[in-house]
C-alpha cells in the first residue's frame, strides 16, 4: 500500500493504492459552490473514462442550498429559503449546508464488476460502518433511500444518498449530517418522505468533529471497498 499526503490552502489530498487501483482523497477546507462541484465531477468522470484517470473521493461542505434530483416533485418544495439547483443525480429534494459532510465519489465501476446495485449497497454500508465508530446504529429501510436511526421514539434520516452514473463512472454520492442547521430542511420534504424527519450526529449525542468523521470515512472505506 502506498500513501502520500500533500497539504495546501484549499484542500488535503491522500492517495491510496489498493490492488493496483488508486483512489485519491481530496478534502476542501472552504465551502464549495454547487455549480463548481458539478462541473468538477463531470470533468473528472469524463477523465476517468476517457483517459483512465484514478478514482476520487471528494469531501466537502456546501453553502446552504437545495438540490432537486431526477424524481423531485414540485409540491415537495415547500418554502425554499436558499437557492435550488436541478441536478442529474437520482432521488428527490435534499438540503446541503455547513455542518454536513458531503462525499462525492467518482469511481470506474468497470474496474469493480459493473454492478450498480452492489455499488449503492456499498455506499450504504460505508455510512453504516462509519457511524458505528461513534456508537450510532445506522440502518437501511426498504423503500426509503438513505441511512436511518432511531430518534425520539420514531426514526429519522441521518445520511442521504444520490448518485449518477455515466459510461459506468459514478459521481455525486452521499451526505452525512454531522451538525447542520436542521431547521433548513423545513423548506423541503426531504427525499419526498413526509412521515419521518432528519437528524444529525450532534442531535444524537455524538460529539464528533468533522476531522474525526473524515478519518472514520477513510478507515471504513478500506473495509467496504477494498
Amino acid at each position: 500500500m502506498k500513501k502520500r499526503s500533500v497539504t495546501a490552502d484549499f484542500c488535503y489530498i491522500q492517495e491510496m493504492t489498493v490492488m493496483q487501483k488508486t483512489v485519491h482523497w481530496q478534502t476542501e477546507q472552504a465551502l464549495v459552490d454547487y455549480d463548481r462541484a458539478v462541473a468538477f465531477m463531470e470533468a473528472k468522470a469524463a477523465a476517468i473514462r476517457e483517459r483512465g484517470d484514478d478514482d476520487l473521493v471528494w469531501l466537502l461542505e456546501h453553502p446552504p442550498l437545495y438540490t432537486a434530483g431526477t424524481s423531485a416533485k414540485g409540491h415537495d418544495l415547500v418554502a425554499p429559503a436558499f437557492p435550488v439547483y436541478a441536478t442529474g443525480r437520482g432521488g428527490q429534494y435534499t438540503y446541503h449546508g455547513p455542518g454536513q459532510r458531503v462525499a462525492y465519489v467518482m469511481l470506474d465501476l468497470q474496474r469493480r464488476g459493473s454492478d450498480l446495485r452492489k455499488y449503492i449497497s456499498d455506499l450504504e454500508e460505508w455510512i453504516i460502518v462509519t457511524l458505528k465508530e461513534f456508537g450510532v446504529r445506522g440502518e437501511r429501510r426498504a423503500g426509503r433511500v438513505g441511512i436511518w436511526v432511531a430518534a425520539q421514539g420514531s426514526e429519522a434520516k441521518v445520511a442521504a444518498i444520490g448518485v449518477r452514473v455515466r459510461k459506468w463512472v459514478t459521481y455525486h454520492g452521499l451526505a452525512i449530517n454531522l451538525d447542520p442547521d436542521l431547521t433548513h430542511f423545513k423548506g423541503i420534504v426531504p427525499c419526498g418522505i413526509r412521515e419521518y424527519g432528519v437528524t444529525s450526529l450532534r442531535e444524537l449525542g455524538a460529539a464528533v468533529s468533522m476531522a474525526e468523521l473524515d478519518d472514520a470515512l477513510r478507515r471504513s472505506w478500506d473495509r467496504v471497498f477494498s
